[in-house]
């Protein structure tokens, strides 16, 4: 079959998917599985936050155990997931805890990580200041190394969020809902339609929080370091010439000659 052929079959089998009345309203609809989606992904990212976050920012701040937590954190992502989700259904049984303990192992981490090594790369020196103006340890931590690492920690939390969206899938596995369940399902019985619909929804959605928090992390970083457009050259006439330019204040400071 040539690739025009291919193309033909694929638009078929999603326009098959989307037009489907069952799609439409129901317990199968798209947004009654989307929100299931949502539902898994979203309490295994707060789990995995309460528990990430705060011990990334301790160990961060005191700069003990960095090395052992980026240890154990890539150890943990080699964990297969499919197989965390047979041992959790084999001990807690069908449910919600046999798809949220695989993920929330899977999103924690990177949270971890960008936590530690967003607050470790706060400037000392201001860090330092803020210690001899009278803040506290806790003060300094929340006022001044958090905001400073803000874009670092949602750079984990992006990750996490990506990975958690893409592998909610297995929640199929174990009998339950969200998109994983066009896969699985289309899959066993042969349903292609069902399947590519339910896979470009997973990769929709995943390529959406992308960029939502791409823009929260713009919008995150220090004004002087957001990146942006190149700035227009401005010109001041003074007796009809025109002035340097003024630089851009992200670029690295000129040589200035001396006057002969």
């Amino acid at each position: 079959m040539g690739a025009g052929g291919g193309a033909v079959n694929w638009l078929g089998w999603l326009h098959d998917f989307f037009a489907d009345p069952a799609h439409g309203t129901g317990s199968d609809s798209i947004l009654h599985r989307l929100l299931e989606h949502l539902a898994f992904s979203a309490e295994a990212l707060g789990l995995s936050a309460l528990v990430a976050l705060p011990l990334g920012l301790l160990i961060g701040y005191s700069g003990r155990g960095l090395f052992l937590v980026t240890a154990v954190a890539g150890v943990a992502r080699a964990l297969p997931t499919l197989g965390l989700v047979t041992l959790a259904v084999l001990l807690a049984g069908v449910g919600d805890t046999a798809v949220l303990l695989p993920l929330t192992a899977l999103a924690a981490p990177p949270m971890l990580v960008a936590a530690a090594e967003g607050v470790r790369g706060t400037d000392p020196d201001v860090r330092d200041a803020a210690r001899g103006i009278g803040l506290t340890h806790p003060q300094t931590l929340l006022r001044v190394c958090v905001p400073a690492a803000a874009p670092t920690l949602l750079a984990g939390i992006r990750t996490a969020s990506v990975q958690v969206i893409a592998t909610a899938t297995v929640a199929a596995y174990v009998g339950l809902g969200g998109l994983g369940r066009y896969v699985i399902d289309g899959l066993a019985t042969r349903n292609y339609p069902t399947t590519v619909g339910g896979a470009l929804l997973v990769v929709l959605l995943a390529v959406g929080v992308q960029l939502l928090f791409a823009l929260l992390i713009r919008l995150a970083a220090p004004p002087g370091t957001r990146p942006g457009p190149r700035s227009r050259s401005r010109t001041r006439r003074t007796g009809g010439a025109a002035d340097d330019p003024v630089p851009d204040p992200a670029s690295p400071p000129a040589l200035v000659k001396d006057a002969p």
